[in-house]
C-alpha cells in the first residue's frame, strides 16, 4: 500500500544554480535566421539603406536588420527596452547567429530609427515591392486580385505622438492605407489618423505604382482585379482602372433612385446564390451616376441566410451594391476570357459576389498583423514610427512567406503568429561548439514532433530574392 507521506514526484528541486552552458528558450529562431539569410532579405535591406552606415564601427547593417526582424518574430515584448534584456542573453544571441558583442541595446535601436528621415522612409515600400515580385515569381498566379483598405492603429494612450489623431473608430492613432494580395501585405502608405479611405491621391498613386510594377517585371497581360469597399467608391478610381486596363470590384452607395429601382424590380428578375456558407438574393443592372461618363455593371445582393443556414430576419439583411467593370466590353474582360479553363467564372455574377465578400479576408490580414506586431508605436517622431511600422510589415510579409515555403504539411498557412510562436519558436535548445561546428541540440521528442530536420532543409531551399528580375 502506498505511503501517504511519500513525495508526489521522484525528485525534488532544492535550489537554483547558474550554468556556463549556452541555453536558449527561443531555439526556433534559428530556423528564421537561416531562412532570412537564404532568401537574401538581409543583403537587400543593407544595400537599400547603405547610407545609414557611415563607418565600420559597431554592428553591421545585416546584423541590425537581422536582430530587428527576429525581434518582431519573437514577439515576447514590443518595448524597445527588450533589446537591453537580449543584449546579455548568450542563448538568444546564439539562436539568431549573432555574436554577443554585436547585440543591440535599446539606445542603439533608437538611434537607428532616428537616422531614417521622412524622405528616406519610403524606401521600405521599394523593399515590399521586391518581396511582392519575389512571391509572384514563385507562386505564378493566373489572375492577380488585389485588395485595398485602411487599418486603424490604436495609440489612444500615447501622451504625445506626431500624426496621432482621431480616427473613425473613435480612438486616436494612425490609419495607414494598405494593399493586399491574398495573405500578403504588398504595399502601404503610413498616414495620420484623420486620413480616410480616399484621402488625397494616395490610393491612385498606389494602384498605378503596383500595376506598373506587375506589367514591367512579371507579366504584361496577366489580368489584374482591384477589390475595395464603399469607402473607395469614386469615379476617378474607376476611371484609373479603365485607363490601366485592370478590373475593379467596389462597393457602391444605396442612393434613393437605386432604392426605388430595386423596389420596382419584379421578383422573377432576382436569382439565388449559395456560396461561402451564405445565401443571397441578387440581381444585376447597369448604372451611371449623374456626373459619370460611363455605365457600370451593378450587382445588388441581399443575404437571406447566414453561415449556419439560419434564415435572417428582414432587419438583419444588409443590402449591398457591387460596382464592377468585369463583363463589359473592355480590355480586362477580354484578357480574362482568353484564359484557359473556366475563365467565364471570373466574370459571372456569382463570382463577383464571391470575390467581393471574400474581400473581408483583408480584415483577417489586419488582425494577423496586429497579432504579429503591435498597434502602439514607440516613438514621438512620425518618421521613426513610420520606419518601425514598415519594418514590422516587412517582417510580417516574411512570416507569411516562411509558412508558405515550409509547406502546409508541416506548418498551417492560416496560423496566427501567437500559435506559430508557441509551437515552433518557444522551444528549449542547447548550443555547443565541437569539431569546429556549432550545433543546436533539442530533445528527440521536439525534433520528431516538429519535423525540425525537414524544416532545416526547407529553410534554405526557397528562391532568393536577388534572382527576381
Amino acid at each position: 500500500m502506498m505511503n501517504q507521506n511519500s513525495p508526489l514526484v521522484k525528485y525534488n528541486i532544492d535550489k537554483i544554480e547558474t550554468t556556463d552552458e549556452i541555453l536558449s528558450g527561443r531555439a526556433g529562431l534559428t530556423l528564421i535566421t537561416r531562412y532570412l539569410k537564404s532568401i537574401g532579405i538581409l543583403n537587400l535591406l543593407s544595400k537599400v539603406f547603405s547610407f545609414l552606415k557611415k563607418n565600420k564601427k559597431g554592428s553591421t547593417l545585416i546584423s541590425i536588420f537581422n536582430q530587428i526582424i527576429c525581434f518582431f518574430f519573437d514577439g515576447t515584448s514590443f518595448h524597445l527596452n527588450r533589446f537591453d534584456d537580449l543584449k546579455t542573453d548568450t542563448g538568444y544571441a546564439a539562436s539568431i547567429e549573432t555574436a554577443l558583442e554585436d547585440m543591440l541595446s535599446s539606445h542603439s535601436v533608437k538611434r537607428f530609427f532616428k537616422n531614417i528621415t521622412i524622405v528616406r522612409v519610403w524606401l521600405f515600400r521599394k523593399v515590399l515591392h521586391r518581396l511582392f515580385l519575389w512571391r509572384l515569381s514563385i507562386e505564378k498566379p493566373e489572375v492577380i486580385k488585389l485588395g485595398v483598405d485602411t487599418m486603424v492603429m490604436d495609440n489612444d494612450e500615447a501622451e504625445r505622438r506626431e500624426g496621432v489623431e482621431p480616427t473613425y473608430k473613435k480612438v486616436k492613432g494612425f490609419q495607414p492605407l494598405q494593399m493586399y494580395w491574398g495573405r500578403y501585405l504588398i504595399d502601404a502608405i503610413f498616414r495620420n489618423g484623420k486620413a480616410h479611405s480616399n484621402h488625397g491621391n494616395h490610393v491612385y498613386r498606389m494602384v498605378r505604382a503596383i500595376v506598373r510594377l506587375i506589367r514591367k517585371n512579371y507579366s504584361t497581360s496577366v489580368p489584374i482585379v482591384l477589390l475595395a469597399d464603399s469607402g473607395f467608391f469614386d469615379q476617378k478610381l474607376i476611371g484609373l482602372c479603365e485607363e490601366l486596363g485592370i478590373g475593379i470590384i467596389v462597393g457602391g452607395k444605396m442612393y434613393e433612385d437605386i432604392k426605388d429601382y430595386i423596389t420596382e424590380t419584379p421578383a422573377e428578375c432576382f436569382s439565388e446564390y449559395r456560396g461561402n456558407g451564405n445565401t443571397w438574393y441578387y440581381t444585376e443592372f447597369g448604372d451611371r451616376r449623374s456626373s459619370w461618363d460611363r455605365f457600370m455593371r451593378v450587382i445588388y445582393t441581399k443575404p437571406i441566410a447566414d453561415d449556419d443556414g439560419q434564415v435572417l430576419l428582414e432587419f438583419e439583411r444588409p443590402e449591398t451594391l457591387i460596382y464592377t467593370n468585369l463583363g463589359l466590353n473592355n480590355e480586362i474582360t477580354k484578357s480574362i476570357l482568353t484564359l484557359k479553363g473556366e475563365s467565364k467564372t471570373h466574370i459571372s455574377p456569382q463570382a463577383i459576389i464571391r470575390a467581393y465578400h471574400l474581400r473581408g479576408r483583408d480584415e483577417l490580414v489586419n488582425r494577423g498583423l496586429k497579432d504579429f506586431g503591435s498597434e502602439q508605436l514607440p516613438f514621438i517622431r512620425f518618421s521613426s514610427n513610420a520606419a518601425y511600422y514598415y519594418l514590422m510589415l516587412i517582417s510580417f510579409f516574411l512570416f507569411e512567406a516562411f509558412k508558405k515555403d515550409m509547406g502546409s504539411d508541416v506548418i498551417s498557412p492560416v496560423w496566427y503568429a501567437s500559435t506559430f510562436r508557441r509551437r515552433y519558436l518557444d522551444i528549449a535548445g542547447k548550443i555547443i561548439r565541437t569539431g569546429r561546428q556549432i550545433i543546436l541540440k533539442v530533445t528527440a521528442a521536439i525534433r520528431r514532433a516538429l519535423y525540425l530536420d525537414l524544416l532545416w532543409e526547407r529553410s534554405s531551399l526557397s528562391k532568393p530574392i536577388e534572382l527576381v528580375t
